[in-house]
């Protein structure tokens, strides 16, 4: 069995090799690689979509306004940015903010994999309509399995999948908020729980496909760390100065 700093050392050559990464596209027109960043022995994992135009330009996920308030509803159940990991299913950004492809998904996702098996969280949250229907293998929409714990095997490594609204929500959806809190509250218990059960080393997750978002309207809709700021006077750039440097900081407590 690996020690974490065994694991925290593999894990720096999977960034590496993600860096360099054109196995797809999408290394033609993004601008950096956005592998993730956080505690390498974190117990507690987010799952975004893909990064956004600051992420692409900074390197690190998660950095614009639903950053903040992901931050913000950390630290209001005891936890803070250091504590977890976060990531994409995408380590690229799409052009022009558009969904994922399925090639582009089935390139990119032993990178997401190997992060699960090295970093070995308890609980994965996945943030939004569409890494909760990927990392649950299900069409079901985020607003009908929200705050519902499951039991998923990711690449090798089975974990307590935990949906919930992307943070972003609630940037549109002030009401959001509340349901965003509620479902949050439940992470310090989910965290104290064993980790599930693993399986067996020769068993893996089939190739998930991206299914369609849902009709435009619903709540689950908002699912992209790349959502308009409330303020329609505020451009995209907005949070460009705030940007960190891409170097080794982009796996935090490294």
């Amino acid at each position: 069995m690996s020690t974490a700093a065994e694991r925290r050392e593999r894990l720096k050559e999977v960034w590496r090799e993600a860096s360099t990464c054109t196995l797809c596209a999408l290394s033609e027109t993004r601008q950096t690689v956005v592998f993730g960043a956080g505690n390498a022995d974190a117990d507690l994992m987010f799952v975004g979509e893909a990064p956004g135009a600051n992420e692409d330009r900074g390197g690190l996920p998660f950095i614009g306004q639903a950053g903040r308030l992901l931050d913000k509803l950390l630290q209001e159940v005891g936890l803070e940015r250091a504590d977890v990991f976060i990531a994409n299913v995408l380590k690229c950004r799409p052009p022009g903010n558009r969904d994922p492809r399925p090639t582009e998904i089935a390139t990119c996702r032993d990178y997401l994999h190997r992060q699960v098996e090295l970093i070995e969280p308890k609980v994965i949250c996945t943030l939004g309509n569409f890494s909760t229907k990927l990392l649950r293998d299900d069409p079901t929409g985020i607003s009908r399995v929200h705050g519902q714990p499951e039991v998923h095997v990711l690449g090798r490594r089975a974990v307590r999948i935990f949906p919930i609204f992307h943070p972003a929500a609630a940037l549109y959806t002030p009401s959001m908020l509340d349901t965003l809190r509620a479902d949050f509250a439940q992470l310090p218990g989910l965290l104290a729980l064993d980790p599930p059960e693993q399986p067996a080393a020769e068993v893996f997750e089939p190739v998930p496909e991206a299914e369609p978002d849902e009709p435009d309207g619903a709540p689950e809709e908002v699912a992209s760390e790349e959502v308009a700021p409330v303020d329609p006077q505020a451009p995209e750039d907005a949070a460009a100065s705030e940007v960190a440097p891409v170097d080794d900081r982009q796996l935090g407590l490294f």
